[in-house]
């Protein structure tokens, strides 16, 4: 076939003449999009009702560790030219975990999916961003390489130990809090006003602090603490009037709870009524629940980033589900929306 050509006037310049293709040289297609959702193995109620949610199921894929312990992977579906979703959070066995999830994102990439988004609810090893002593791995750089020479095309996470996290990456990383989750909790609670105080556990978090306060029309009060070993926390001092006062203290994560035993004594010397505590990443051991619930907390609010066991749960405690803000994000992904639009613009926390 003849191609056509068609003038195109310049400014300042002769009349040009472009070629373009002749009929018959191509094919037009409509933009077809598929979002698929696919679960690892460290927490599949969370994926199941993060599928749930969007309304569909999650995708076949075969999970196994061989007899020497070495992953495998496989995808028992296309998943060509599909926006895939892969759900893993960072929790125990953090390593074999986090293998596992390199393993999908590789056979993702290699089976053609057009663009692969790693969910990690928990970022693992987010505490480790810095050099802290000589001679030291920072461990969260090295996890994001090894998510970005896997494949991965972008990176889903909540609530990240450290901002300067989401620079160890050259693929976007999309933040999620759940503060919000819990500002909502806690007003439904009555727990809001003149007479609560929100109270930062440590001066890292006092950012995060005042902002919650500012959710809940609180005022804000921080605690001063040092760290006399890996498990034994002291509360030093408490800024802020917190006397006759209900007191919320909320973190990122937790392993053995000490800081905020430690700090729901300090805040109860200190004269406050009543100390609630929340927490979006509850890596609590069985011994550590124990002594949350002896403790003097009277109430702890936890997410289910990670798998929460309920018949070891205390009863002080409540399990908010985050589902339904990953679900929404992961939509607003695949639509090429605003991820920042579901908090208001207020995820950027650091």
């Amino acid at each position: 076939m003849d191609s056509l050509t068609a003038e195109l006037a310049l400014p300042g310049l002769e009349k040009a003449t472009v070629t373009q293709p002749a009929e018959g040289h191509w094919i037009e297609r409509g933009t077809h999009k598929r979002l698929m959702v696919f679960a690892g193995r460290s927490h599949p109620d969370l994926a199941n009702a993060i599928a749930q949610q969007l309304g569909l199921e999650l995708g076949d894929v075969v999970l196994d560790t061989f007899k020497n312990g070495e992953t495998y992977c496989r995808y028992e579906e296309s998943i060509r030219g599909a926006d895939v979703f892969l759900v893993q959070t960072g929790c125990i066995p953090v390593d074999a975990y986090l293998m596992e999830l390199m393993f999908m994102v590789q056979a993702a990439k290699l089976a053609s999916a057009k663009r692969i988004t790693a969910v990690v609810p928990l970022f693992p090893y987010a505490r480790q961003d810095r050099k802290a002593k000589p001679r030291e791995p920072i461990s969260a750089r090295l996890v994001a390489d090894m998510i970005q020479l896997a494949g991965a095309d972008r990176v889903l996470t909540m609530d990240l130990h450290a901002g300067q996290i989401q620079g160890f990456f050259t693929i976007p990383v999309d933040h999620m809090t759940a503060l919000q989750l819990f500002a909502t909790h806690f007003r439904d609670l009555g727990l809001t006003g003149e007479d609560v105080v929100a109270v930062a556990p440590d001066a890292g978090r006092a950012k995060h602090a005042v902002r919650f306060a500012e959710m809940i029309e609180a005022s804000f009060a921080i605690m001063h603490k040092m760290r006399v070993s890996a498990d034994l926390v002291e509360v030093t001092e408490v800024t802020g009037k917190v006397r006759g006062k209900r007191a919320i203290v909320g973190d990122d994560v937790s392993t053995t709870g000490a800081t905020l035993i430690a700090g729901a004594r300090a805040l109860k010397e200190h004269g406050a009524t009543e100390v609630n505590v929340f927490v979006t990443h509850a890596l609590l051991s069985d011994e550590a629940l124990e002594q949350i619930a002896a403790s003097e907390i009277d109430r702890i609010v936890v997410t289910d980033t990670i798998p929460v066991d309920l018949r070891k749960r205390p009863e002080n405690m409540t399990v908010l589900s985050v589902s339904g803000l990953l679900a929404e994000a992961i939509m607003n992904v695949f639509a090429d929306d605003s991820v920042s639009a579901i908090f208001g613009g207020e995820n950027q926390l650091f």
